[in-house]
């Protein structure tokens, strides 16, 4: 199974029988989405630049709520959690996504704004790859992003939603997460394959490249 990232909170997870495409971007933040073609594609709250489902061609299920879906063999659970700190008061809902691939379990926080309870990591289950925001600002910051990652206890942890060149919204840059998880040589790449005997024992950081048009 492997995993691309394009930039915010965007990423294509693609095995033999299904391609995913999460919270695709529209040209609100300066960046440009890729033609990208997907059998599902997931979001995790209703603002541009996280659900502009007809940049993905294919004619994809959107899923875009909380609840269970099977698409094409692969399981997909949608969690409830909020948008900041506050209970939704200042953004609203913001729906994490699982995805139980033959391989491993990802699972994309989407705009994730709070530390979820212990009721809600139990909720996720058992969670191979995690994909994180740290950028602060719309999301939560590197120090709550540690805090999440060391409650969920994930093999492998993909930071996302933080500053990159030309990018319209003001977000903390990647090195202040490197600083707060104590990396000082990120282990970087163009795309993750993950198989079920490759995983790490202890939770291993993985940066990947913007692959963004």
């Amino acid at each position: 199974m492997d995993i691309t990232w394009y930039g915010q909170a965007c990423f294509r997870l693609r095995d033999r029988s299904v391609t995913v495409v999460a919270d695709p971007y529209d040209k609100s933040i300066n960046l440009k989405l890729p033609r990208l073609t997907a059998d599902i594609v997931t979001v995790s709250h209703q603002h541009g630049d996280h659900n502009f489902v007809e940049g993905v061609k294919g004619e994809p299920f959107v899923i875009s709520s909380p609840g269970e879906y099977e698409i094409k063999g692969l399981f997909v659970t949608g969690v409830a959690m909020w948008h900041d700190s506050k209970n939704g008061a200042e953004r609203g809902r913001n729906t994490i996504h699982l995805y139980d691939f033959a391989d491993a379990t990802v699972c994309h926080l989407g705009d994730l704004g709070h530390v979820p309870t212990q009721a809600q990591v139990e909720e996720m289950g058992n969670v191979d790859v995690l994909l994180v925001p740290v950028g602060g600002t719309y999301t939560i910051d590197a120090g709550k992003a540690a805090e999440v990652i060391s409650l969920i206890e994930p093999s492998i942890v993909v930071p996302m939603h933080y500053a990159l060149p030309g990018l319209a919204n003001s977000l903390d840059p990647l090195e202040v997460f490197l600083k707060e998880m104590g990396i000082k040589e990120p282990d970087t790449r163009e795309m993750l394959s993950v198989t079920n005997k490759q995983l790490p024992e202890e939770t291993k950081v993985v940066i990947l490249e913007c692959r963004a048009g």
